[in-house]
């Protein structure tokens, strides 16, 4: 049996990555998020104690949705492409990440340093086994390969992808980012 109270947080959550990745936090809209998540005003205040909250909460959520869709591995590669599916499949979270850096954090680590220490021992394992190159900091191979993953996503200064785009666009999408991280970051055989 779901508890109600579970159940009314993951409909506001859900409500409100719809919410705030439309219209940021400054323009999203309580009332909004109250009527499509069927979660009155003075609950969300409860649970969530103002909208900053609550939109923290929405972004911490998508990114642990994401976190289980795409764990981090050494092979940085197939960690790449798994990301670019991830942002295909939920661009909100993307929406969410920018619209945190343009009203929330504009400079420094957008995520607290304990979340990333994890994802960065990962590669630096890689790095001291010899799969990963050790001549750039783990913590920069982590960010270059996000922001390689993210060509094609809702930040994009170029070309967003949609999953409406033909199946051989995407395949060749994921075939050349997994070739770029593979050249740029991972050790070759000699």
């Amino acid at each position: 049996m779901v508890d109600r109270s579970q159940a009314s947080r993951r409909r506001l959550l859900d409500a409100g990555a719809v919410e705030f990745a439309a219209y940021g936090v400054a323009g999203a809209r309580v009332d909004r998020i109250s009527a499509d998540s069927k979660v009155s005003k003075a609950q969300i205040y409860s649970y969530y104690a103002g909208k900053e909250r609550l939109f923290d909460a929405v972004l911490e959520d998508q990114v642990n949705d994401i976190l289980d869709k795409a764990p981090l591995t050494a092979d940085l590669p197939d960690y790449a492409v798994r990301l670019y599916d991830a942002y295909l499949e939920h661009p909100q979270l993307v929406r969410l990440a920018t619209w945190a850096r343009l009203e929330r954090t504009p400079a420094g680590p957008l995520f607290p340093r304990t979340d990333e220490s994890t994802k960065i021992e990962v590669i630096a394992a890689g790095q001291r086994a010899g799969e990963i190159r050790a001549d750039i900091p783990a913590a920069d191979i982590h960010s270059l390969v996000i922001a390689m993953a993210m060509t094609w996503s809702p930040s994009s200064l170029t070309h967003t992808a949609t999953p409406a785009d033909p199946a051989e666009d995407h395949h060749r999408r994921r075939t050349g980012l997994a070739a770029a991280v593979r050249d740029a970051f991972m050790r070759r055989e000699t």
